[in-house]
């Protein structure tokens, strides 16, 4: 009996010993006079549970995550094209707008947008544009500088 309840004992240390970490990037802690609560990003869901007011997932978390695909056709040009996904306007801001246009594909890859950027803020309204995916390519006369893909929504 001494024997098993010792092999048992060493069992259970072992285990705890070598229990799972998770060794996160994001994520946050929060506390209040009544609850504590630890959170991580990126991992899947669990389970969650709700009051109808409040939602407690157990287990790990995982965001709405939006992919931007970006081809760095010139790598030296520099710009940010925001926000994405979108809604009503897609802002593009370049220090070096001269001689550049963009190009506004649709999932289909029809022209749907086609203009000058004429300032270092070029604002495009896309409000009337159905929801999608949408690629954006940037070109001056001689190649293209930046191709992103794009979200758009209602």
């Amino acid at each position: 009996m001494k024997k098993n309840t010792l092999v048992l004992i060493s069992f259970f240390s072992v285990g705890v010993l070598s229990a799972q970490e998770v060794v996160s990037t994001q994520g946050d802690s929060y506390s209040s006079g009544v609850a504590n609560i630890d959170f991580t990003i990126g991992e899947v869901v669990i389970n969650t549970g709700s009051d109808g007011g409040n939602d407690l997932t157990q287990g790990f978390h995982q965001t709405n995550w939006t992919f931007v695909s970006v081809q760095d056709h010139v790598s030296n040009y520099e710009v940010d094209v925001y926000p994405n996904p979108t809604q009503n306007l897609l802002k593009i801001q370049t220090g070096n707008y001269d001689n550049v246009s963009y190009t506004l594909f649709d999932g289909q890859g029809r022209i749907v947008l086609q203009n000058q950027l004429t300032s270092d803020l070029t604002t495009i309204q896309v409000a009337h544009l159905a929801t999608g995916t949408y690629t954006l390519r940037l070109n001056n006369k001689e190649k293209n500088l930046k191709t992103f893909t794009l979200l758009k929504t209602n």
